[in-house]
């Protein structure tokens, strides 16, 4: 890949999207496309075939999902299905009749096994059942990624399926309906420090242990992996550690100042016990994660106490 080639970047305005243009651009990359929702519908089969053709893009970061947490996951789970199926669909299979020299799915660490052995390696997937909180989203993302693996197989295609841990970070979905647990308790601990709440609540035991990868580290795994050409194959991007949900809230409430108490609400489901990825696939191909987790969730909470206001936080894809 160039630094004048053609690279389209679907999903950009969304946390993973905007920080692959970042990264692109601090690299040197001059040549990037994107295209709002309203510009470009990628549930819409011809409209993206017409795009493709039209501007022929040399590679392709597939960073376009429809994303939530658990509530937002379980309660919608025809249209996490449906939109994620069409969205992958329709970038894979146009990527391949125009001539795609490369793209780059991103799928999830949640499509893995709910109860895959520790730490999960990328051979795990399919080898057990699903997560019922999430399973319209894991089907959708399953199957992008074997039909990246499909059609290296018949065409020849050099799509690569990545698949990165619980992420965080600028750009992040704040919604406390529909966002994951770090950013839900960051609002949830600010805005009980700015209104004087004595008490915060998170959902679950906060026994469960999670591995969260800052999204600024995944956007410089997704070029690494782009410009990489011997990684050809399913991929686990992510920092190889975790913590307890309830660490989690404890570090999050120091970094916002916080001084109440935090009351676990066990009647909430708690989700996959543990997800923590065995990242010795990447790091064996020269890629490691960089930020430790206080210092992500203090840039994080930085970015929300300044855009707050302005409702950028309320983006989710």
């Amino acid at each position: 890949m160039q630094e004048s080639s053609k690279i389209f970047v679907a999903g950009h305005k969304g946390m993973v999207g905007s920080a692959i243009v970042r990264e692109l651009e601090q690299q040197g990359y001059t040549n990037i496309v994107t295209k709002t929702r309203t510009e470009l519908d990628l549930v819409n089969q011809a409209a993206v075939a017409e795009f493709f053709t039209r501007e022929k893009p040399e590679f392709v970061f597939l960073a376009a999902a429809k994303v939530g947490g658990i509530e937002a996951n379980r309660s919608q789970l025809g249209a996490f299905t449906y939109e994620n199926l069409q969205i992958q669909n329709n970038i894979i299979h146009s990527s391949y009749v125009t001539g795609v020299a490369r793209l780059i799915f991103l799928a999830s660490s949640c499509i893995y096994p709910r109860l895959a052995p520790q730490p999960i390696k990328e051979e795990y997937l399919l080898t057990g059942a699903l997560e019922p909180t999430n399973y319209g989203y894991a089907i959708a993302k399953i199957a992008g990624v074997k039909m990246c693996e499909a059609y290296r197989t018949q065409y020849g295609c050099d799509f690569v399926p990545l698949m990165p841990t619980n992420l965080y970070g600028i750009n992040d979905n704040f919604d406390l309906t529909n966002s994951h647990v770090l950013p839900a308790l960051l609002r949830k601990f600010h805005e009980a420090k700015i209104s004087g709440q004595k008490t915060v609540e998170v959902w679950g035991s906060g026994i469960p242990k999670r591995e969260l990868l800052y999204v600024d580290d995944l956007a410089e795994a997704c070029v690494f992996a782009m410009t990489n050409p011997n990684i050809t194959e399913l991929t686990n991007i992510g920092t190889g550690e975790d913590v307890t949900i309830r660490e989690l809230a404890e570090t999050i409430k120091r970094i916002t100042g916080f001084t109440g108490e935090i009351v676990f609400n066990t009647t909430k489901p708690d989700g996959t016990p543990r997800k923590v990825l065995d990242v010795s696939k990447i790091n064996s191909a020269g890629w490691k994660a960089k930020t430790k987790l206080v210092d992500g969730i203090r840039e994080t909470y930085g970015w929300y106490c300044s855009n707050q206001k302005s409702k950028i936080y309320t983006h989710s894809t």
